[in-house]
């Protein structure tokens, strides 16, 4: 089985991934790590966020053991890794890493923007995930605060914005929700609610013969 789950920043999305990759024992990658990785080895080796060729070198050889969760949680990275996804070379660079991980015998689960649309279409199962950006700017913040960096709730707010108009615009594989996936919005939902629902989706799937 596959299941890509898609949605905006902040949305609840890896979280709903690592539950449910845990109850059906499903190996899960965050791609969205992919893209704060490529953007931090960028910043760290001096790569301007616009150099495609060498941007898509780095993502060519990413190797996410090199890197701290707290480093790629940062707002900078976010905003860094915003920047580097809208470059088609990187998309590239990164897509046959996730192609293969979603087509894998034992099955996947994929979170990100364009996983359902693009990296894994073919998917047994698809979720996108939202919220209200007021909503996803405080949980953002609060993540932010739980790792020591001094940012407004205005300006998370603010950034999550552009991230979203960034994300959705983009020309190479934009963040849009597949026509066949399943909404789940969290603005007023507990985690565990929004867990319960991804859950029926997927149950839903099984119950007409698909098997994990």
């Amino acid at each position: 089985m596959i299941i890509a789950i898609d949605g905006t920043t902040a949305s609840g999305k890896g979280t709903i991934a690592k539950r449910l990759a845990a109850r059906y024992g499903l190996p899960h990658m965050d791609t969205g790590r992919l893209y704060r990785a490529t953007a931090v080895a960028a910043i760290k080796q001096g790569v301007a966020l616009d150099d495609a060729a060498r941007l898509a070198t780095i993502a060519a050889r990413l190797d996410l053991t090199h890197f701290d969760e707290a480093e790629l949680r940062t707002g900078e990275a976010g905003k860094a890794a915003s920047k580097v996804a809208v470059i088609p070379e990187v998309r590239q660079a990164l897509f046959d890493l996730q192609r293969a991980f979603a087509i894998q015998a034992s099955g996947a689960l994929l979170d990100g923007r364009d996983i359902g649309t693009v990296i894994a279409p073919d998917a047994d199962v698809k979720l996108w995930v939202d919220a209200n950006v007021e909503q996803r700017g405080y949980r953002r913040w609060r993540e932010y605060l739980g790792y020591g960096q001094a940012i407004t709730l205005e300006e998370v707010v603010k950034q999550l914005r552009i991230r979203d108009e960034r994300d959705q615009s983009r020309k190479d594989a934009p963040a849009t929700i597949a026509t066949d996936a399943v909404l789940i919005d969290t603005t007023d939902l507990t985690i565990d609610a929004a867990v319960e629902k991804a859950i029926a989706a997927v149950e839903a799937v099984l119950a007409r013969g698909k098997t994990v």
